[in-house]
């Protein structure tokens, strides 16, 4: 890697939609320790991310990543298809 390349987030997630033309939007779930009864807590988040190919179907775990703004709202890229959906 040279020095002009940044290390960029990479997060792994569930497609959910795929209706969009080269666009898909993909839910992010992580746990949260709640502050005061210690017990963790499901959060969700649902991003955009750009999907060159138009390979990715509904259910898909893929792995995406951070990558400049391509429009107003999607920010990701999508690097590969983790496991495809049944």
């Amino acid at each position: 890697m040279t020095s002009t390349q940044e290390i960029k987030r990479t997060k792994t997630g569930r497609v959910v939609s795929n209706k969009m033309d080269k666009s898909v939007i993909v839910l992010l779930e992580r746990q949260i320790k709640h502050a005061l009864y210690g017990k963790y807590i499901k959060r969700s988040t649902k991003v955009q991310a750009h999907d060159e190919e138009n390979d990715c179907a509904e259910g898909d775990k893929v792995l995406i990543a951070e990558c400049r703004p391509l429009s107003k709202s999607k920010s990701w890229r999508v690097i590969e298809v983790l496991e495809r959906a049944e």
